[in-house]
């Protein structure tokens, strides 16, 4: 195998996302459901035999240290392969949007590149690299929608019901950090349980980062009232500034105004590479 082309590394939406504490380290521990949707970046991978890793962006402009090209030498370093490999993306999932894009593209990364260089390393290998990486990446490397606990590493699959969600991701963008610096973040909200999750899987809890965003980011709270005035209950995803809305059947969004991104979405039972890590042995 000599070449990995098509590779998609999906976004994901927090249905809901509550900070229960902090940890003397200072990172904070969260309860959430991530869950997988439609809208994708793609990843092209060529072997390359002189080790070196290189990226080529097709659509946007990324940083020389993404987690795409951090992610390849982690894999490169930890293996100890002579391969290298030649890297080209096509972004599409919106930058501080709280979609988890560069994450997806790392894990994503991280499974292409596994296979590519005949590693064969289990998904219990690549875990910890991703962890290394961000917090967000374990999920995607896991493969399914799950409720998401700890410091994003404690991972329970479970199933979500077919829907259809309107995205909108407004110009402002927002810095993760900031948002979790901020001295009104609530930190303290009680923890939650996955059987009250799943009475109510699109209506439950809320996001504990969104007061703060959108006092952060007033364009969010325009993007709120727009898909509110449609009779829908739109949320903050993530650490924003994106907002999503669950679809009722027979409900049409019309064009998103001020040149917001938009896209009606599907969620995915499962990630594309699922399954792309060996089996445990």
């Amino acid at each position: 195998m000599r070449s990995l082309h098509h590779v998609f590394a999906p976004a994901k939406l927090n249905l809901f996302l509550h900070i229960t504490g902090r940890r003397d380290d200072g990172y904070h521990l969260l309860q959430s459901v991530f869950m997988l949707i439609d809208w994708c970046d793609t990843l092209h991978f060529d072997v390359r035999e002189d080790g070196k890793i290189q990226r080529q962006d097709l659509t946007v402009s990324l940083p020389a240290d993404d987690l795409v090209m951090r992610a390849a030498q982690s894999l490169q370093r930890a293996s100890g392969t002579h391969l290298g490999a030649h890297i080209a993306i096509e972004k599409h999932i919106p930058a501080q949007a709280g979609m988890g894009g560069g994450s997806s593209d790392a894990a994503s990364t991280l499974l292409a590149l596994n296979r590519l260089w005949g590693l064969h390393w289990p998904l219990s290998r690549l875990l910890p690299l991703g962890l290394e990486l961000g917090a967000d990446v374990p999920f995607f490397l896991s493969g399914q929608n799950a409720w998401v606990q700890g410091i994003g590493e404690q991972i329970t699959p479970i199933e979500l019901p077919a829907a259809q969600f309107a995205v909108v991701k407004p110009n402002a963008g927002l810095e993760t950090a900031k948002i979790f610096r901020a001295p009104q973040l609530e930190r303290a909200t009680e923890t939650a349980t996955m059987p009250l999750f799943a009475a109510n899987h699109y209506g439950f809890g809320r996001n504990d980062l969104q007061p703060v965003a959108q006092a952060l980011c007033p364009e969010i709270d325009q993007v709120l009232q727009w898909l509110g005035s449609y009779g829908l209950s739109p949320r903050m995803t993530g650490s924003g500034s994106a907002v999503f809305a669950k679809l009722p059947d027979g409900v049409l969004i019309g064009s998103a105004p001020h040149n917001w991104q938009m896209r009606i979405c599907s969620n995915m039972a499962a990630h594309p590479q699922a399954g792309w890590a060996a089996s445990e042995s």
